[in-house]
């Protein structure tokens, strides 16, 4: 193996070309609607395998050898962990006398969960999950509390699996009880009123290899405390679809259950309703045709309010009576508007309307009758959520953060509709050096996005900035002003962070999010094209100077984009990203996927528009591609590992000239949740080096 001398940034025209492990090829070839395709790394899904292995960690080696060679890799570590090292809160939320929230100190691995009597009582350890694992690599995933504040059933996950184990602790005597759930999976806990017992989501033990195995047959169980898991009781399962993903919630007056049920990952979903106050009763089909998004917000008795999509993209609240539950009796309470419903509540009988205006929040007070009260002001351009709470709650709280600013929570009196400080992290940079405009350009077809702009003020445009372009666009997921230590890291060395909102998110709405789907996912890859060529014209970096990064979807995002456009990036980061389109439903909740990118074995028509962008299967030999950096899990059983390392290999093998391809592949790692501090911040460090070689980043300070 040989590597390049030891310089800060060499330049790309006189780097020698790194030796990569040899990937081994075979005959395997695969016949969709009579193409035929090569897929010469299938031996690569054996992600067990000692050859793998023996592939994985020389991958790694040639990795950190290269990364070794950035003399400001031990500065940039030192000024992140400064950076990230500050209090953080998530806003409490009420059970009965007692308050819960999350709490780091700084530099902790995971969160530490906190109760306590009142706003003003004694705060107590409730879960430290740092205790779980010596490498803290095990995470809390999920928790949820009884109506009375007593009992939390918390879910755990191992090396950032989807897999869960549920676990319950008493509250006051902060003991686990002998219960334990497992096979869980995509699974919150809906107490009972009387906190006897909860629901919960999960699968069938798989038969064959957990990490690999596709999972399909989503149940709902109930589990009684103080029973064994083997006298659970199956409460609803959809065994007429094998893709439906379930769900369950209890209503806050305790007496119904709403039953979700959505195809895969499409936001549409149906709903059933059992009445746990009538003993053997049926359950009511409220829902019958997942042909809108439909999620109730509260009850009052039988009248219930529902967030929906029905005959409005961008959602409208309705009101439906269960003794009336016919569609003609439906009820239109909160029109649709021009900015996205995501969100909406009820707290002292007011909703709180958290819409999205632009990818910013603009949050609106409402009367139960729709009518408008308020709109709430916030503290500046960013993002606000939360306000959580019961119907009769006369307070709620609520968190706010944009680029620069770091979650900071408020609570908000219902009676005054006044919002107080109520924490602040304290920081150790000055916000008031930098600035973030949201500017609008024009994408391939036409289509007008907005994209937010963040650097210090002191920037001149030149051309000259190394710039890092950042996307996701799919899911129905919106990307909105968060805040980032790495991302403030990141301006101090003179970079400027880039935020685009592409079609395929959440945005705008579903017609958005549809316009980047199946067929039409190609929109996605044009705007983020359109969104790099408009930081180049407007003089913000060159091409040479311009990184992209993109994790999951976003990992597919940048990979087909700097297959489409090699000539647009200096360097690509690509995360756990999904790189072999046409196999992505073979493993675990891969299937789940086809409702947004189509079904490649199944549809002639999807197939052809996937195989056109489908990362390993669009690289072309001899070609020379931007430096790039590939990361994943070995563990990540959402996009399972093969899809990186065959890329890799793949795009090493067609690789001319001296730009790197390099993988880095985390070790008790999965899809990025529950990931401990400190690797997130190796990964990060890994990151910028990189990018430091390929952009000649100067160092920290300069």
């Amino acid at each position: 193996m040989t590597t390049n001398s030891a310089v800060a940034s060499p330049s790309p025209e006189t780097t020698s070309a790194l030796t990569y492990p040899t990937a081994r090829r075979v005959e395997q070839t695969d016949n969709y609607f009579g193409t035929t395709v090569s897929d010469p790394y299938r031996w690569m899904e054996d992600v067990d395998s000692s050859e793998l292995k023996t592939w994985v960690d020389a991958e790694n080696e040639v990795t950190q050898a290269y990364l070794s060679q950035v003399p400001s890799r031990e500065t940039m570590q030192r000024r992140l962990m400064e950076l990230i090292n500050f209090e953080r809160y998530t806003a409490p939320e009420r059970r009965g006398t007692r308050y819960f929230y999350s709490h780091n100190s700084g530099l902790q691995n995971q969160n530490v969960i906190y109760w306590q009597e009142g706003l003003e009582g004694e705060p107590n350890v409730l879960l430290d999950p740092n205790t779980f694992s010596a490498d803290g690599t095990v995470a809390i995933s999920g928790m949820s509390v009884t109506d009375d504040g007593s009992m939390a059933a918390y879910s755990i996950a191992d090396a950032g699996s989807d897999w869960v184990k549920w676990h319950v602790r008493d509250v006051t005597t902060e003991e686990d009880l002998p219960d334990i759930i497992e096979w869980s999976k995509f699974s919150g806990a809906a107490w009972l009123k009387d906190g006897n017992g909860f629901f919960y989501e999960g699968y069938d033990a798989p038969e064959a290899e957990a990490l690999k195995a596709a999972n399909y047959f989503h149940k709902v169980f109930f589990h009684k405390l103080g029973t064994p898991q083997s006298e659970d009781k199956l409460i609803f399962d959809r065994p007429d679809d094998k893709e439906l993903n379930l769900g369950a919630h209890v209503t806050d007056d305790g007496r119904y259950l709403v039953l979700y049920q959505s195809k895969g990952t499409s936001p549409n979903n149906e709903i059933a309703i059992k009445d746990l106050q009538q003993p053997g009763s049926g359950i009511l089909r409220l829902i019958e045709t997942a042909d809108a998004t439909y999620a109730p917000i509260n009850n009052d008795g039988t009248l219930f309010w529902l967030l929906t999509t029905l005959d409005a993209p961008n959602g409208k609240v309705i009101s439906i009576d269960l003794n009336h539950p016919e569609r003609e009796h439906w009820k239109t309470v909160i029109p649709e508007s021009k900015n996205k419903l995501s969100d909406i509540s009820i707290i002292d009988n007011t909703f709180i309307a958290n819409y999205l205006a632009d990818a910013q929040s603009l949050i609106e007070l409402r009367r139960l009758d729709g009518q408008l009260i308020e709109r709430l002001k916030l503290p500046a351009i960013g993002t606000a959520y939360g306000f959580g709470g019961l119907r009769e709650d006369s307070e709620t709280f609520y968190q706010f953060t944009n680029f620069t600013t770091p979650g900071t929570i408020y609570r908000l009196n219902m009676k005054t509709r006044q919002s107080t400080l109520f924490r602040q992290p304290k920081l150790l940079f000055d916000p008031a050096l930098y600035e973030t405009t949201q500017i609008f350009y024009t994408s391939k077809d036409g289509t007008r996005v907005p994209m937010f702009v963040s650097h210090k003020k002191s920037l001149v445009l030149d051309g000259s900035a190394p710039t890092l372009l950042y996307a996701y666009g799919g899911f129905n997921v919106p990307l909105m002003p968060e805040f980032s230590s790495a991302h403030v890291m990141w301006m101090e060395m003179g970079g400027v962070y880039a935020q685009p909102s592409l079609r395929g998110g959440g945005e705008y709405g579903e017609a958005w999010h549809e316009a980047g789907t199946r067929l039409k996912k190609q929109n996605v890859f044009d705007d983020f094209i359109a969104a790099a060529e408009w930081l180049i014209a407007n003089k913000y970096t060159s091409a040479a100077k311009l990184a992209t990064s993109g994790g999951s979807n976003g990992g597919l995002l940048v990979a087909a984009c700097e297959l489409q456009r090699p000539d647009l990036f200096g360097a690509v980061i690509a995360q756990v990203g999904v790189m072999d389109m046409l196999r992505f439903d073979k493993f675990t909740i891969g299937w789940a996927w086809k409702e947004e990118y189509g079904s490649p074995s199944e549809n002639a028509e999807e197939f052809a528009a996937i195989y056109k962008y489908s990362p390993l299967h669009n690289i072309l030999q001899g070609t020379a591609y931007p430096a790039t950096l590939i990361t994943t899990g070995d563990h990540d059983d959402r996009v399972y590992p093969a899809h990186s390392f065959k890329y890799t290999a793949a795009l090493q093998a067609a690789q001319t000239g001296p730009n790197p391809i390099l993988i880095r592949v985390e070790t008790r790692a999965g899809h990025g949740a529950g990931m401990p501090l400190s690797k997130r911040i190796e990964a990060t460090v890994d990151q910028y080096a990189f990018l430091v070689m390929e952009l000649k980043v100067g160092a920290l300070g300069e």
